[in-house]
């Protein structure tokens, strides 16, 4: 089966940044919903459309094509005694832009008195090589289709 709106896409993946350093290899297949879901960006959409089983593709994404520049407007500092205790560098936080939409915010640093967040994502503002191989395409359920998501196994669970 090729590729095409509506189908559920299974591959393998490797992303590495510019230099070549490996920065994320996945052991277990992904899956996403193919067709303009927003299940994956959309170069890699494009790269994909049309493709079978097998098919195998190196792309590089620049930063507005993947995670996006950094916006050092997501950065804060904020006293320790703010947050609850055992706070811990690799450690999330929900919390609010300054324009009031909610963010997800990452622990990047504990010093002293004070906790570092970073609401960019950690590859934000890079380039990335992908190499994915496609190696499984099935036609996605009415209710994945419904959900805008894959269910199941590597998919979404409810």
């Amino acid at each position: 089966m090729k590729i095409e709106k509506d189908t559920a896409v299974t591959l393998t993946f490797n992303v590495a940044d510019a230099t070549g350093k490996l920065l994320d290899g996945n052991s277990d297949p992904m899956v996403y919903l193919h067709g303009g879901y927003e299940n994956t960006f959309p170069k890699i959409e494009a790269a994909l459309e049309g493709q079978e089983p097998g098919y195998t593709v190196a792309l590089t994404l620049s930063p507005q094509d993947a995670f996006g520049e950094r916006n050092e407007a997501l950065v804060r500092t904020i006293p320790k005694k703010e947050f609850p205790p055992g706070v811990k560098v690799g450690g999330q936080l929900q919390g609010y832009t300054d324009e009031g939409v909610e963010q997800l915010f990452n622990v990047v640093k504990v010093k002293g008195d004070t906790v570092h967040l970073d609401g960019n994502h950690p590859w934000a503002g890079k380039t990335l090589r992908f190499t994915l191989k496609v190696t499984e395409v099935r036609a996605a359920t009415p209710e994945e289709i419904a959900h805008k998501h894959v269910h199941g196994v590597h998919g979404h669970h409810h």
